[in-house]
């Protein structure tokens, strides 16, 4: 038993037991009557949806062995406490990618399903849920059930962005993306202010898989959400460089950092993060630079520093994503000008637009808007208040906001956000909850 579990942002502090799951054809281990369950893998959720104050997480990372790989149609199952660091040192050397990956690899299987993550290629490719063939949902009544497109539809649909709460998923089935070489052909473009984004996004969309910017969103006036947009490809078959000659040498290990302690609350503020900012975006002396770079840190630049959370210090952080209508790009600009006006900074501001392509997920956050993530440290009453107000904001322009990410949304917002969870309770699994849910589907 433990209660050392918590949040990637680290809030809110909970107290909970621990069961670990071995096996995926055993039944779910069901503790005392009155407690609830909730599967837990990596815990890189940023908010309260892998935990369950009070009750117990079912840890999965003991199911982490893969199943099979057809190598020659890039199909690969595997348990759902695999990570996507472990598929990647599999099927990388092998031709073949993850489908779609949000900025951690150290997410597991069961993670991404349940979260419907997306990454720098929705626009074309969609979310993580799309890419399923196929998976085991046991519930807690021993009921095993193969969801898929064409099987318990149902369940598949609330399971995919279901946030842990329809059962437990044993295993997977994943159809992966076919690259000939490891490397990426790259690109970072300095913009000026945010109509810039949207022309670079417009085009770059049409010609690149992977897009996405960072913004300062500490600038204002006429410098209002200026930054860098990356953009990038998998190198063709047909131009691998030839100091990369091997499609899929292997590339010594990126050099890992670990941030060994917390740092003290007053070291990120206002004025060190606009410092931070403006450096960033000056330390690009050119407009356009165009590099060949390794997946790895064109993916997972924030992989690269063990606990860089601890960055925010004791008291954690609140990340805070959410998607609007391109209907206005007016909404976008209001709220930068909102947080720029506020006493409080984000120096990890990611800018994209999602596509047309719907995810099966009942209740999944992504389609077609921009969508803004930002982490705030926690600052007390001054953070919720800023949050809070974003929050009106969103729901006025008819957006949503991640719940993933979340660790401080009102019910009022979140049933306003999403209208169809009434639909998505019907199946949860009886014995199943999380920290996230009593909160957010509360009466109070």
């Amino acid at each position: 038993m433990s209660n050392t579990y918590q949040s990637w942002g680290n809030f809110p502090k909970v107290s909970q037991r621990t069961c670990p799951i071995q096996w995926r054809k055993k039944p779910i281990p069901l503790p005392d009557v009155t407690d609830t369950v909730l599967p837990h893998g990596l815990g890189r959720s940023y908010g309260d949806v892998c935990l369950n104050d009070g009750g117990v997480l079912l840890t999965t990372r003991s199911l982490n062995r893969f199943i099979s790989f057809d190598a020659d149609n890039g199909v690969l199952c595997c348990e759902a406490g695999v990570s996507l660091a472990e598929i990647l040192e599999l099927c990388v050397p092998q031709g073949w990618f993850l489908p779609t990956t949000p900025g951690t690899k150290f997410v597991t299987v069961g993670g991404a399903i349940a979260n419907d993550v997306h990454g720098k290629n929705h626009h074309g490719a969609g979310t993580f849920g799309r890419h399923l063939l196929q998976f085991e949902l046991l519930r807690s009544d021993g009921e095993r059930l193969l969801c898929s497109p064409t099987s318990n539809e149902q369940y598949y649909g609330a399971t995919i962005g279901g946030l842990g709460l329809t059962g437990l998923i044993t295993w997977a089935e994943i159809k992966l993306k076919r690259i000939y070489h490891r490397a990426m052909q790259a690109e970072s473009i300095q913009f000026s202010d945010l109509d810039e984004f949207f022309e670079l996004s417009a085009q770059s969309d049409q010609y690149y898989d992977y897009t996405v910017a960072w913004v300062d969103c500490s600038s204002q006036g006429s410098a209002l959400g200026r930054g860098i947009f990356f953009r990038g490809n998998h190198v063709p078959q047909d131009e691998i460089p030839e100091k990369w000659h091997l499609p899929f040498i292997e590339r010594l290990p990126p050099v890992l950092r670990t941030m060994p302690i917390n740092l003290p609350g007053f070291v990120l503020n206002r004025w060190s993060v606009s410092a931070f900012n403006w450096f960033f975006y000056k330390k690009q002396r050119r407009k356009n630079v165009s590099t060949l770079v390794d997946y790895d840190p064109f993916f997972y630049p924030l992989d690269a520093i063990f606990e860089w959370r601890r960055l925010y210090g004791k008291s954690g952080f609140l990340q805070y994503q959410f998607v609007v209508p391109f209907d206005d790009h007016r909404v976008i600009k209001d709220i930068l000008q909102t947080i720029a006006a506020s006493k409080l900074s984000s120096f990890l501001v990611v800018l994209k637009t999602f596509g047309e392509l719907a995810s099966p997920g009942l209740l999944s956050f992504p389609r077609k808007g921009v969508t803004l993530a930002l982490d705030f440290p926690i600052k007390g009453a001054i953070t919720f208040e800023l949050l809070e107000r974003l929050d009106d904001m969103v729901c006025e322009a008819g957006g949503v906001v991640y719940p993933c990410k979340d660790a401080r949304l009102s019910a009022r917002h979140f049933q306003a956000y999403y209208p169809q969870w009434t639909e998505f309770a019907q199946y949860i699994d009886p014995r199943f909850s999380s920290s996230f849910w009593r909160r957010v589907t509360s009466d109070q």
